[in-house]
Formats: structure tokens, sequence, C-alpha cells
């Protein structure tokens, strides 16, 4: 019945599934391993199934979809199987184990900067960047500062707005000020990072330094 299904509805023909390794996981008695010993002795069937299929979120193309092997996700399973030690329905259930790999977009960071000169507590500092030709920028993206192990893009310490605290500019770089009142007084390893307001993610992050 999927199969046949799978040919006649578009929308499933973009499904994947494993073999079907494992018995067939419908019908039995409740509380048994033994199928259907009742008046109308159901054949067993492959009832539980497990299908699954990537999609692409991400505009690569004037069609807006990523070529299979360019794909940014890449799924492979790695385990299908029932279990038939569970008595408690008709059914056995069924468990996929996937293995989930997410490509980089872009090979090189779309923007790079550096924090300039010495970091202290004591004086506002500088950070200079630069952003490749087609960057989308916005007037709402700004630059945070990040402990080196932070683990999400709201860990930041501080923050300072590209273009409000811009205070030079020219055809390669711009630099930005941040207040030294915000820089953390009892120092440590640091890092910058640029956030893109339009792509909604960090798309540029500085080598460690110190403060």
């Amino acid at each position: 019945q999927l199969n046949m299904a799978k040919k006649k509805e578009a929308f499933l023909k973009e499904f994947k599934e494993g073999p079907l390794l494992f018995k067939p996981t419908y019908k039995f008695d409740l509380y048994s391993e033994v199928y259907d010993t009742s008046e109308k002795k159901r054949k067993p069937a492959w009832t539980d199934r497990i299908l699954w299929k990537v999609k692409n979120t991400y505009e690569a193309s004037k069609e807006g979809e990523f070529p299979e092997e360019e794909s940014p996700v890449s799924v492979s399973l790695t385990n299908y199987l029932s279990h038939m030690s569970y008595g408690i329905s008709d059914h056995k259930p069924v468990t996929g184990t996937f293995k989930l790999e997410m490509k980089p977009l872009v090979s090189d960071p779309l923007v790079t900067l550096s924090a300039e000169g010495e970091w202290s507590a004591e004086h506002d500092v500088l950070i200079r960047y630069s952003a490749v030709s087609e960057f989308p920028n916005s007037a709402w993206d700004w630059i945070g500062l990040f402990q080196v192990n932070f683990r999400h893009v709201k860990d930041y310490v501080t923050y300072a707005w590209v273009e409000d605290d811009e205070i030079a500019s020219n055809r390669d770089s711009k630099q930005v000020y941040m207040s030294g009142s915000e820089i953390p007084k009892m120092g440590g390893e640091f890092l910058l990072c640029y956030y893109s307001n339009n792509l909604q993610s960090i798309v540029g992050i500085s080598e460690p330094f110190q403060v």
C-alpha cells in the first residue's frame, strides 16, 4: 500500500526509507510475539514505518534548490529495527537511528574582524572589520564580545552596533568602538563575532585575544 502511494502521490516520492530487515510489526496478540490468532487471523504487515526527507531551507540558486550533492544537510540511516519485547499493543514499535552532518554553506567568512590594540576595561577599545562585496549588511548588525567557550549567540558579554558605533570607514575596512566600561575587568581570553540581522546568524569570528 505504501509503495503504491509513493508512485501515486508526488510528495511521498521525496521520502526515503531504509531496508525492511525486521519481521512484520502488525498484528500481534497482546502481550505476546504471536501473530493474530483471533477469528480474523489478519496477515502480518509492516504497518509501522519510518520515512524521512531532507528539506533544503537555503536559497542556493535561481530555482531556490540545492543540487543533491551540494545539500547543506547530509542524512544517513545507521539502523532501522523493531522491538519485539514490547507487548502492550498489537503493534511492535520501530526505531531508526540517523547520522546528521551539517555542511558549511560558505568556505570563506562573509565578514573578517579583529580586535585592535590593547584591550582593557580602562579605556574604549577598537574593532576593525571588512565584508565581502555581496554581503547583505543591515543597520541592525552588531559585533559581540564573547568568551572563547561560548555556546549561543546570546552569550555575549557586550556588543557594539556596526553603524551607530562606527568611527572610521574606507573602501577596505571599517572601524567600530566598544565602550571600555563594558569590558570585563577580570580579563581573560575572548573573541569577537559579527551577527548578521538579515541572515540571522554569526557570519564572522575573530581569532581569540587577551583582555
